[in-house]
C-alpha cells in the first residue's frame, strides 16, 4: 500500500452519537480495542493514486476518507469525461476478535456551483467482498446553485449488512459524482460538483455499529 494514500490529508473531527436506539442486539458501546483500517486498492477518476486517505475515530464509532481531487464539471474548460467522477475504494478493516460491524449510516459533504438549469447528483453503495452490493443511494442537486451541500445516508436496523462473523472481508465502497448541463450554456458557464471543503479535503465520515459475536 502506497504511503502517499496517507500524506498530506487533514482529517477532521469526528462526531457520532451512540447507537442505543438499534435494538438489543445490537451495543451501545463499540468494542475497547482499537480498530484498523487500510486501503487495499483505490481505483476511479475521482480519488487519483494519493488523493484518498482513511482514518479511524478515537472511539471506534466511526471511520472518515478523506479526498483531495474529487471533482465533476461540464461547460468551459471541461472534458467530456469531466461530467462523471467516481471512486471505489477496497478496505482492510481489522476489527477486535469476538466483533463484527455494519455501516449504520454515511456523511457526505462538498461543494457545488450550478448555475441556472444545470443539475447534479451523488450516488454511493457499499458491500462486504464476496457479498451482494447495496441499493445504491442518490442524491439530486439543481441550479442555480453556489454552497456547501451535506447528504446522509441512514440504514435501518432491519436492514443492517453486517461483517461475517470470524472472517475476513474487505469493505468496498462505491462513489460517483456527476454534473448535468441540463438547459444551461456549457458554451459560456461551467458548471462543477466537488467532495471538497475550504482546506481542500473532503471528509466523508461512516458511522459504525457494533455487536458480539456469537460464542
Amino acid at each position: 500500500m502506497p504511503a502517499g494514500l496517507f500524506a498530506g490529508a487533514t482529517i477532521a473531527a469526528l462526531f457520532s452519537a451512540p447507537f442505543s436506539t438499534y435494538g438489543p442486539s445490537v451495543i451501545v458501546n463499540p468494542p475497547p480495542d482499537k480498530i484498523v483500517i487500510e486501503i487495499a486498492t483505490v481505483n476511479g477518476s475521482g480519488c487519483p493514486q494519493g488523493t484518498a486517505a482513511v482514518a479511524v475515530s478515537p472511539d471506534n464509532t466511526a471511520f472518515t476518507v478523506t479526498y483531495s481531487d474529487y471533482l465533476a464539471q461540464v461547460g468551459v474548460g471541461s472534458k467530456p469525461t469531466d461530467a462523471r467522477k467516481n471512486c471505489q475504494l477496497n478496505l482492510i478493516v481489522h476489527v477486535p476478535q469476538g466483533f463484527t460491524y455494519a455501516i449504520a449510516s454515511a456523511d457526505y459533504r462538498g461543494y457545488a456551483q450550478l448555475e441556472n438549469g444545470a443539475t447534479s447528483s451523488e450516488k454511493a453503495s457499499y458491500y462486504f467482498q464476496g457479498q451482494s452490493q447495496t441499493v445504491p443511494s442518490i442524491h439530486n442537486f439543481k441550479g442555480s446553485y453556489a454552497d456547501n451541500w451535506q447528504a446522509t445516508d441512514k440504514v435501518d436496523v432491519a436492514a443492517l449488512v453486517w461483517s461475517p462473523c470470524g472472517e475476513q472481508r474487505n469493505f468496498n465502497i462505491n462513489t460517483e459524482l456527476r454534473v448535468n448541463a441540463g438547459t444551461s450554456d456549457p458554451t459560456k458557464t461551467t458548471s462543477y460538483m466537488t467532495m471538497d471543503s475550504t482546506d481542500g479535503d473532503l471528509n466523508t465520515v461512516y458511522h459504525l455499529a457494533w455487536k458480539e459475536c456469537p460464542k
